[in-house]
């Protein structure tokens, strides 16, 4: 049966192709190099850059867009996080996007927003109820990203409310969330 990420592939022009696929342990250092590329020395720095620490991806949503030649030119990752608690005081588990990024010689080819596409699917058929992200507003708002159902919650350390985004892959998940977002999930061995 083929999966979500065995069908995402996309043709721009005859010369240019890519494709999704799940990262493998052979993409670490491509991975980080594109990062530190993409996102500067201080991308460490970040909050939710914390609470990734010392963790490992949600099973089976670390992605990566490959060239023609399989070299790594993009990458998004999700991980799982409590996005703080419900009005009965159960934690609600969600997911953290990031980070998102494509080589600059890439961009403009669509390989970012097949990336979206191909997590926020890849989430949905694992059954997860949201997803939130630090980000620019008025790109992420295409993929059903806002800000009105973080409204009560809380990144650690500063960040920009306006850019505090979610999008509920299964309605109401974040209904009446309040408190800080935390990390769970897998921890690095």
């Amino acid at each position: 049966m083929a999966t979500v990420l065995d069908s995402v592939r996309a043709f721009f022009a005859p010369a240019t192709t890519y494709t999704i696929d799940a990262e493998t342990s052979a993409d670490v250092v491509a991975r980080e190099t594109l990062l530190d590329r993409a996102m500067g020395p201080d991308r460490r720095l970040k909050s939710s850059e914390k609470i990734r620490r010392s963790r490992l991806p949600a099973e089976g949503l670390a992605l990566v867009a490959r060239d023609g030649d399989g070299h790594v030119v993009g990458t998004v990752r999700l991980w799982n996080i409590e996005a703080g608690i419900a009005a009965d005081g159960q934690p609600i588990d969600a997911l953290l996007l990031g980070p998102l990024a494509v080589d600059s010689a890439h961009e403009g080819k669509g390989i970012g927003a097949a990336l979206m596409k191909a997590a926020i699917a890849e989430a949905q058929k694992r059954d997860h109820g949201a997803i939130l992200l630090v980000g620019d507003a008025a790109y992420y708002e295409r993929f059903g990203f806002f800000a009105d159902k973080t409204r009560h919650l809380v990144m650690p350390g500063p960040s920009d409310r306006a850019r505090f985004l979610a999008l509920e892959l299964k309605a109401g998940w974040l209904d009446g969330a309040a408190g800080m977002i935390v990390a769970s999930g897998r921890k690095l061995a």
